[in-house]
């Protein structure tokens, strides 16, 4: 059985009329959480949150980084949140052991050639390929970055709070980076803890 079937075999099975009562289109607790979509995070971080079906807009994408501060996809996710769905609140979360902060932009570029992306497309479309796939050093960093980019972006309210939190995938917890009611910055402790960003084996602290 080939992925569609098996999915399509397991909707059938889970599908219940009446089981599942409507929601509301807005966050019940006017959160909106801009995360990794690390695949270890999926039923893992809202559950580490306290956070049930319907109660946050989650945002996800490679390494919850930043390419564009002014009109990519994440900013206009979180407008969207902000003036059409209620969000009043933002929280950034990254994770150790990321593993946007051990990608090699060259090996992603031989590996796109070898599956027969023409060079060229490449150079053309994004010549600064590692600026382009966000990568980064540190997810500490990273988060505290992304909080500068959103609390400084003209687009988002200044009375809109944006938290940067550091979540652990081995155990589920949180980790404060950035308080977004004091603007408090706990970066520098966390870098410090883990200077590779590798955040291997046990990740506790």
């Amino acid at each position: 059985m080939n992925q569609l079937d098996s999915i399509l075999a397991a909707n059938r099975n889970f599908v219940r009329p009446n089981a599942f009562p409507p929601l509301s289109k807005s966050p019940k607790k006017q959160i909106a959480i801009f995360t990794c979509m690390d695949t270890r995070l999926v039923d893992f971080l809202e559950p580490a949150m306290g956070l049930e079906r319907g109660e946050a807009k989650v945002i996800k994408n490679a390494g919850n980084t930043i390419v564009d501060p002014m009109s990519g996809a994440v900013i206009r996710s979180l407008v969207a949140g902000i003036f059409m769905l209620g969000v009043d609140e933002i929280f950034v979360i990254g994770h150790r052991d990321c593993g946007m902060a051990e990608i090699d932009a060259e090996s992603v570029k031989r590996d796109m050639v070898s599956r027969g992306i023409s060079p060229d497309v490449i150079d053309i479309h994004v010549p600064d390929l590692k600026q382009w796939l966000g990568i980064f050093s540190h997810p500490v960093e990273n988060v505290e970055r992304v909080v500068k980019i959103l609390r400084h972006n003209p687009l988002i309210p200044k009375d809109v709070p944006v938290h940067g939190l550091l979540f652990c995938p081995n155990d589920g917890h949180l980790d404060i980076v950035v308080n977004g009611y004091t603007r408090e910055s706990f970066a520098d402790g966390l870098v410090a803890e883990q200077p590779d960003g590798t955040g291997t084996g046990n990740c506790c602290i």
